[in-house]
C-alpha cells in the first residue's frame, strides 16, 4: 500500500510538471507517471513482491512512455511505404520518440505561398498516405499548419489552419474516417530556420502530419 501511494504521488509530480512542455514531452512523462503508478497496482496484486512491483513498474513505465501509441508493424510498413514515396521530394518521414510516424511536408511540394490549395506534386503522396491510413483502423492523426514569419498573425494564424484542413479534407475525400483526424494551425510560432533568408521561409511554411496508432482495447 506505501509503494501504491509514493507512486501516486509520483504520478501527480510528473502531471504537475507538465506546463510548459511540447506535445511528444508531455505525453512522455504523462504516460511515464502512469505506467509507474500501474506497476504499483501490479505489484499489490502480486502481494507486494519485490521482483513483481519493480517488473510492473518497469513495464508499466515503458509502456506509458509511449504517450499510449504502439508501433505495430503495420505502422513500421507504413513509414517504409511512406519513406519509398518521398524519396528525393524533401520530405522527412520518421517515428517519433512517442510513437507516431511524422511526416514533415516542405512549401515547395505541398502549397504556394500565401496559397492553402494543395500543389499538383503533392497529390500522389497523399493518395499513398490514405491508403495506409484508410487500413489502420485505429490511426489517430494530427495534422499541423505552419507558415513563415512574412505578413501579420491576422493572416498566417488562419493560412496554417487552412493548410491543415486542406489537407485533412483531401484525405477524408480518400477514404480516411472523418474521425481520425485533429488539426491546429501554429502561425508563424514555431519556425525551424531563419525567417531572414529565403531558404529559411521556405522550411518554415510547411504541414507536420503525425499518425498514432491506439493499442486495441
Amino acid at each position: 500500500m506505501k509503494k501504491f501511494v509514493l507512486a501516486t504521488t509520483a504520478a501527480a509530480i510528473v502531471l504537475s510538471g507538465c506546463a510548459g512542455m511540447s506535445d511528444t514531452q508531455r505525453n512522455t512523462g504523462i504516460g511515464a507517471g502512469v505506467g509507474a503508478l500501474g506497476g504499483a497496482v501490479i505489484g499489490s496484486a502480486t502481494g507486494g513482491d519485490r521482483r513483481a512491483i519493480g517488473t510492473g513498474a518497469a513495464v508499466g513505465a515503458a509502456a506509458g512512455a509511449l504517450g499510449g501509441y504502439l508501433w505495430s508493424q503495420r505502422m513500421e510498413a507504413q513509414k517504409r511505404e511512406m519513406q519509398a514515396a518521398t524519396q528525393g521530394t524533401g520530405i522527412s518521414v520518421t517515428q517519433t520518440p512517442n510513437n507516431e510516424l511524422k511526416l514533415a511536408i516542405p512549401s515547395d511540394v505541398s502549397f504556394d505561398t500565401g496559397r492553402s490549395t494543395i500543389k499538383p506534386n503533392f497529390v500522389p503522396i497523399l493518395n499513398q498516405f490514405a491508403n495506409g491510413l484508410r487500413n489502420n483502423p485505429n490511426a489517430e492523426v494530427r495534422i499541423i499548419g505552419h507558415t513563415d514569419s512574412t505578413g501579420t498573425d491576422a493572416i498566417n494564424n488562419p493560412l496554417s489552419v487552412d493548410r491543415a484542413a486542406s489537407t485533412r479534407d483531401y484525405l477524408i475525400a480518400r477514404g480516411v474516417p472523418q474521425q481520425a483526424f485533429r488539426i491546429e494551425g501554429r502561425g508563424s510560432r514555431e519556425p525551424i530556420a531563419d525567417n531572414s533568408t529565403d531558404a529559411g521561409r521556405a522550411q518554415n511554411r510547411r504541414v507536420e502530419i503525425y499518425v498514432g496508432e491506439r493499442p486495441q482495447g
